[in-house]
This record gives C-alpha cells, structure tokens and sequence, in this order.
C-alpha cells in the first residue's frame, strides 16, 4: 500500500533586499591632490615618450579608448572618442573598435597595439600577454611596444579612479 503525502505548505515569500542608501562620489582626486597630480605627470611623462619613440597620437587615443571601453568608463569613452574624432578617426572604424578583431578596419600595427593593450588591461591571462607582446614586437619597435603598454598602464589608471569614484545608485547595490 502506497502512503500518499499531503502537498507541501507554501513557502512563505522572501523579505523584499533591504533598501541600501545611495553611496556619493568617492572623493579619491579631492583627497589625495598631490598623488593626482602624479598621475598627470606620469600620463605627460608617457605622452613625451611615446612620440619620441615614434607612436601616432591617433594610435595612443586607439589604445586609451579600448582600455576604457573593457573598463567600463563612460567618461574616458566620451573623452577619448572626442579626441579620436579630433585627430581625424573615422565614425565608422570608432564604432568598429569594440569587435575591432573581426573588423578588417585596422591595421596591422593597430591590431598589435590593441592586443597588447587589452592584455595589459584585463591580465588575468598570462598567455593572451606574453602572445600579444610577442605579437606587438612583430610590427611596432621595442620602444614602441613598452609606450603601447605604459599607455594603457595609465589609462587604466584614470578608468579606476573614475570608475571607483563616482557615485553609486541605490538600486545598484
């Protein structure tokens, strides 16, 4: 004789998440001034360098738009696409960026610099870098390959600060 088990009792509803305040801006650039300001000069020490060793300012805003692009930063997007546009960028090759692997609009030097740059971005695949770097070395020189990843080194700097210090909605939490 089979025993039939009565239904199980409803469970009860979850509680509603409790509501979270909204979390101002993180005042990182009003706290620490000077350390900055220290990133500007880094950011013109890099820029200085890079030229001199031969990189285009077109390349480099490539390379800042992609770092912020995979960070996340709407604020270096906005401004390093402006700047793009400025040095002459495309609309078409700017909007190609994001799948700039599949796109047939960049060029060999550009491809390399973008590799290198999003290997210096993302770091949790060691591989993906060493392969990007070997990569870079094939079509920019060794001084322009390191400016390629000191400039994404210092973007990706400015994407945290902005990232992390602006505020944050409560529905966000």
């Amino acid at each position: 004789m089979t025993e039939t088990l009565p239904p199980p009792a409803a469970l009860p509803p979850l509680p509603p998440p409790p509501q979270l305040p909204p979390l101002p801006p993180l005042p990182m650039t009003e706290s620490g001034p000077r350390a900055f300001a220290a990133v500007h000069a880094l950011h013109a020490a890099v820029e200085e360098a890079a030229a001199a060793a031969g990189l285009e300012p077109l390349l480099l805003e490539l390379v800042r738009l992609r770092c912020s692009q995979l960070n996340g930063c709407a604020y270096c997007v906005g401004l390093h696409t402006a700047s793009a546009r400025e040095a002459g960028e495309r609309d078409e090759r700017l909007a190609e960026l994001v799948v700039w692997r599949e796109s047939g609009l960049f060029t060999p030097r550009e491809r390399a610099a973008l590799a290198l740059a999003e290997a210096v971005t993302r770091l949790t695949d060691r591989a993906e870098g060493v392969r990007a770097r070997r990569a870079a070395l094939g079509v920019l020189s060794e001084s322009e390959t390191a400016f390629v990843a000191w400039a994404a080194t210092v973007v990706n700097t400015y994407n945290r600060i902005a990232v992390t210090s602006r505020p944050v909605a409560a529905e966000s939490l």
